[in-house]
């Protein structure tokens, strides 16, 4: 209840719909829908126990992240069993750290990534494999923290142990089963680059300040980060929108 105080006394318009201002999660889900057509089938990588479905509260919010039934499959892989439990999936896929998607090649029209992209060890080769899966013309849709940026610099200067240890404090509704170690190598424009190069990939990826995640159900603290977040370089979230070209190398 004090989590809500706090945000509804910082964020007063979240009491029409829960929707904020500065909702990062509308905000991306609104673009992936915009990339969705009825015939396509979409894998959700690193699509967990299906959290964001869980308050039962913010209906918009819900719809727009549930895909299924907006496209012809979606399928969801993660290398935690907690997929399994996933309530919006036409097929469940666990899958080893680094392991292959198991879907055939140039099947998938659409790849989403929602805060999975600062966990991936290996970038290159999940960039081959999306590579592999992708139709041409195929997209993904990733939402991550920027490496740069305040939230990834803290994270990456805390032990995985500590991390778990505060993540009890500054999100006391977080399931301590849904933090998995970071590894913070495909979270910048320069990493996107690389691993996703103009070759073959066209990027339209860029930086989104939504409302801040730590804020110890404070209203001070949301919005003493709010206003950092307006003149701090680079912005906190790094949505990454790229699409495989036609043709490539």
């Amino acid at each position: 209840m004090a989590k809500k105080s706090a945000l509804l006394a910082a964020r007063p318009e979240a009491a029409a719909g829960g929707i904020l201002r500065d909702d990062g999660e509308i905000h991306f889900y609104t673009r992936v829908n915009a990339l969705l057509r009825p015939e396509m089938t979409v894998v959700d990588y690193g699509a967990g126990r299906g959290a964001v479905f869980d308050s039962g509260e913010f209906i918009y919010r819900e719809a727009l992240a549930k895909l299924q039934g907006k496209v012809r499959k979606v399928i969801g892989v993660d290398v935690d069993d907690g997929v399994l439990q996933h309530p919006f999936l036409d097929e469940r896929h666990v899958i080893e750290v680094g392991g292959s998607i198991p879907v055939a090649d140039q099947s998938v029209d659409l790849v989403l990534a929602h805060w999975v992209f600062e966990h991936v060890q290996g970038p290159a080769q999940l960039a081959e494999e999306l590579w592999r899966i992708l139709k041409p013309g195929g997209w993904i849709c990733a939402r991550t923290p920027h490496r740069w940026s305040y939230v990834g610099i803290a994270t990456r200067l805390f032990p995985e142990n500590l991390q778990k240890g505060l993540l009890r404090h500054v999100k006391p509704g977080f399931p301590s089963q849904d933090k998995f170690p970071t590894a913070y190598r495909l979270n910048s424009q320069s990493a996107l680059a690389r691993y996703f190069p103009t070759s073959k990939w066209e990027n339209y990826s860029y930086g989104l300040n939504s409302t801040p995640r730590y804020d110890f159900g404070s209203r001070f603290v949301l919005s003493a980060l709010s206003a950092f977040q307006a003149v701090a370089w680079p912005k906190v979230d790094l949505i990454v929108l790229l699409r495989k070209k036609q043709s490539g190398a």
